[in-house]
């Protein structure tokens, strides 16, 4: 699938999303045979459900086949992203506010992990406490990976 057809997937999924007051996180097509096409979403106050997302599937299907966008047989997943998909919309970050995250991102030393708490989000950074109580504010701009860190 190219580029561009992705992009129109986006466009036309987005309001059909935000109808559910919910927001896109990324289209993903994978698979041999068949094209497998995961549309994820999340949402910034609550949890996603499997409704939302059922009502999400059914009407992105109906779009993508009346504009044709898909041209081969293919099959739609509609989910949220999970906590094994990293973060990759700034309003995630928010929702995980309190939670411990691992960090990668690049910096004039180079490639610099880091774990800890997920403190505070701006526009345009993030706070972490780190586990030896030190805070470190990281430009969103020089983040490659946020990845949450689930606690059992």
């Amino acid at each position: 699938m190219t580029p561009e057809q992705i992009n129109e997937i986006k466009k036309l999924a987005e309001p059909i999303v935000e109808q559910e007051d919910l927001f896109l996180v990324d289209v993903e097509v994978k698979g041999g045979n068949e094209t497998i096409l995961w549309v994820y979403v999340d949402s910034v106050n609550s949890n996603v459900s499997v409704e939302a997302c059922t009502k999400i599937s059914r009407e992105l299907g109906f779009v993508l086949d009346a504009h044709n966008v898909i041209t081969s047989k293919y099959r739609l997943n509609v989910s949220s992203p999970g906590l094994s998909r990293p973060l990759t919309d700034f309003r995630q970050y928010k929702k995980n506010k309190g939670r411990l995250a691992r960090v990668k991102y690049k910096s004039s030393e180079g490639y610099i992990k880091l774990e800890g708490i997920l403190q505070e989000v701006s526009e345009d950074a993030i706070r972490l406490l780190a586990e030896d109580d030190s805070v470190k504010t990281i430009e969103l701009d020089s983040i490659v990976e946020t990845k949450i860190i689930p606690k059992f």
